[in-house]
């Protein structure tokens, strides 16, 4: 019986994702799924259910939420539900900002893995991403290796489970990544749904992600390429934050209720 065929509860085993645009799943583009995209964390819950009817998942992500959003927001929220499996990533879009105070958020992130510890979850976290070959990105890189050695502290100390985005080097390929080069693409979204389910030990039935060759481009091309990524994707973001807007604002969480139904 298809994910989505099954009936709703009650759930002996219970997956809730928390976090941004990258658990929300933002790039892997699905008009049938909620808020138009799927994501790895959609594409593990379908596999844990496929692998065990007795799984129900949630899905608290929203793209663009800072850290302490995704605490005020998702964390209770969360622990209501009585989670099996937790997997949280935050902080992202605070490292993105001119300043952020690091310390401060990593204090408050081992604060709030330490609750869902107490609630009785397995606990699955994420390092950053690699970013000194991602030119928007390379200044940040110093600020997501402190950051890393934060999360890998609290991976050690409270027996937490590691997704280590940073040493996955297949990453570094383009290919991956959506056409804002902020984002994992649909093939990145399938890769990271396999290396989460490697990590929770859990089979794994998901073909490998095809990549398209890349395209042969001359210099003029590339040089044109890099204006039409700048007029559309990087003034629109810096654009949001000049007007402190965020693109996750008025948006919903995509399954805010334990569920089979996953479209």
């Amino acid at each position: 019986m298809a994910a989505h065929d099954e009936l709703d509860g009650p759930f002996a085993k219970r997956y809730v994702a928390l976090g941004d645009s990258f658990t929300e799943g933002v790039g892997d583009i699905d008009p049938s799924s909620p808020n138009g995209v799927r994501g790895w964390a959609d594409r593990v819950a379908a596999q844990l259910i496929e692998n065990d009817d007795s799984w129900g998942y949630a899905n608290l992500a929203i793209r663009g939420k800072k850290f302490q959003q995704v605490l005020d927001e998702q964390l209770d929220a969360a622990i209501a539900l009585s989670p099996t499996l937790v997997t949280f990533y935050a902080g992202g879009n605070d490292i993105l900002r001119p300043v952020v105070n690091l310390d401060g958020i990593m204090e408050r992130y081992r604060w709030a893995l330490q609750k869902l510890v107490d609630s009785g979850a397995r606990v699955v976290v994420f390092t950053g991403f690699d970013s000194g070959k991602a030119p928007m990105f390379r200044a940040t890189r110093g600020r997501t290796a402190i950051y890393n050695e934060y999360v890998r502290k609290f991976v050690e100390d409270l027996d937490l489970d590691l997704v280590d985005f940073w040493h996955m080097k297949q990453f570094q390929d383009w290919r991956y990544w959506d056409p804002d080069r902020m984002h994992l693409g649909i093939e990145g979204h399938i890769l990271m749904a396999k290396e989460v389910l490697k990590v929770l030990g859990e089979k794994d039935g998901i073909d490998e992600p095809e990549l398209q060759d890349p395209p042969v481009s001359s210099l003029p091309g590339r040089i044109f390429a890099e204006a039409v990524w700048t007029k559309d994707y990087f003034y629109p973001w810096v654009k949001r934050r000049v007007a402190g807007r965020s693109s996750g604002d008025n948006m919903s969480n995509k399954y805010p209720k334990l569920t089979h139904r996953i479209w």
